[in-house]
């Protein structure tokens, strides 16, 4: 049976007294028991709110990038080990705002989640097309393209500690969401490009969520799809009390 998860992604907001303040009230906030809760927050956050949840087995903690270097001169980056080192389980990889503002191609995030995997860390990989590519249909290859450039070189092992992302970039921030038929039709696309890859029993167990303006309104019925175990947050997530109505929305 497929994880449910519920992911935040902070971005570039909140002070560090906000993170730790929101990250508590996460924590002991009343959720749902069968639910993996993850929260990817700014680097400086990691190691506090990796010391409030050090005892959770239900909420974690990921990184929103990684260096692709183990360590030296590369100012201002954050390092693998370093992510390491602070508790965090997880580095979300390849988000469509790395890929617009910093240039991050999919041969670059492959050689990260390499990385990532070799220090014992779990990789987010997130996907999903801009709206000029799904206006002319071509969105399911470029994300089949994504896919299997980004993660197809794992072996079966290493794949089964990936979880997916598909944020279409048309709906990231702009309160436009993909309806949940569009949701579970990319989806389903991605699952079956894995099926064919790895075979349907390492399909049916990765868990692909969905991106998008995600919100407590929207949300049960995106997690009711069949093949939507979840959801990648973003504005939704800053609040304890929208964030926890997701988490709740399965």
């Amino acid at each position: 049976m497929r994880q449910l998860i519920a992911a935040g992604n902070w971005k570039m907001n909140l002070t560090y007294q906000e993170g730790l303040a929101l990250a508590e009230a996460i924590h002991n906030a009343q959720r749902a028991e069968d639910i993996l809760v993850i929260l990817g927050t700014p680097a400086i956050h990691l190691a506090g709110v990796s010391e409030i949840l050090k005892d959770s087995k239900q909420v974690k903690v990921a990184a929103q990038n990684c260096h692709k270097e183990e360590k030296g001169a590369y100012t201002g980056n954050i390092s693998v080990g370093m992510i390491r080192s602070t508790g965090a389980d997880y580095v979300i990889l390849g988000h469509s705002e790395r890929r617009e503002y910093h240039g991050e191609t999919d041969a670059l995030i492959a050689e990260k989640i390499k990385l990532v995997l070799s220090y014992g860390l779990k990789p987010i990989y997130c996907c999903g097309e801009k709206l000029p590519v799904r206006e002319a249909g071509k969105h399911i290859d470029l994300v089949a393209q994504q896919v299997t450039e980004g993660l197809f070189h794992l072996s079966a092992e290493d794949f089964q500690k990936v979880i997916i992302a598909y944020e279409p970039v048309w709906a990231i921030g702009t309160g436009v969401t993909a309806s949940p038929e569009q949701a579970q039709d990319m989806h389903r696309c991605i699952r079956t490009l894995i099926a064919d890859k790895y075979g349907a029993a390492i399909a049916d167990s990765t868990s692909i969520l969905y991106g998008g303006s995600v919100k407590p309104k929207n949300a049960k019925e995106l997690f009711a799809q069949p093949d939507v175990d979840g959801g990648l947050v973003g504005g939704a997530s800053l609040k304890a009390d929208s964030f926890v109505a997701i988490i709740n929305s399965f």
